[in-house]
């Protein structure tokens, strides 16, 4: 973000990989260089992810394999929490493990009941690459642990078993933006 200003005003809004896309089934690389490009990509999911109507989104879907993501996402006590973190590490998970619903940017439309600790922390780096530590609860700790998810590789579908699995993968293969070809095949989307 430049200078205080609003995050994703002088980002552009990216094309959102889908479910299917091999980016968001592999792990990402961790950010080496800390430079204008960097502060461009967050603007740049900023910016996408408020065009989306979500409350977080990781770099690689918007096609890019890097350990980044963004959040503007509310707690339980609708405590708002706005920030990024660069080469995020999920360090604690515990509290009650919760199921509630559960969407993904890169699923739209759809959601699973998706079991996730109530109290999540994840350590980082700013843009800037200072350190930073972010604190979570409730829905927004759901939203920690699920763009955590993304940047290794999983989504939340990966998380679904049994008759919660069938129903998404059917959901999955009959949306409009699915390929026949297309399902949760192997790895699954975590939730937006």
């Amino acid at each position: 973000m430049r200078d205080g200003s609003i995050p994703g005003v002088h980002g552009r809004v990216r094309p959102l990989t889908l479910l299917g896309d091999p980016v968001l089934h592999a792990p990402c690389e961790e950010v080496t260089d800390f430079g204008p490009e960097l502060a461009s990509l967050v603007e740049d999911l900023f910016a996408t992810m408020y065009a989306a109507r979500g409350v977080g989104l990781a770099a690689n879907q918007i096609g890019l394999p890097l350990r980044v993501f963004v959040y503007d996402c509310p707690d339980d006590e609708d405590v708002r929490h706005l920030g990024h973190v660069v080469n995020p590490r999920l360090v604690e998970t515990d509290g009650v493990v919760m199921r509630g619903p559960e969407g993904c940017l890169s699923l739209p439309g759809l959601e699973a009941g998706t079991e996730r600790h109530d109290h999540a922390v994840v350590e980082g780096r700013t843009v800037t690459g200072e350190p930073v530590t972010v604190h979570g609860t409730g829905f927004f700790a759901r939203c920690l642990q699920h763009e955590c998810d993304h940047l290794e590789g999983r989504v939340y579908a990966d998380r679904l078993t049994g008759r919660r699995r069938r129903r998404l993968d059917r959901q999955v293969r009959r949306a409009p933006w699915s390929g026949r070809d297309r399902g949760t095949g192997g790895a699954a989307e975590a939730g937006d």
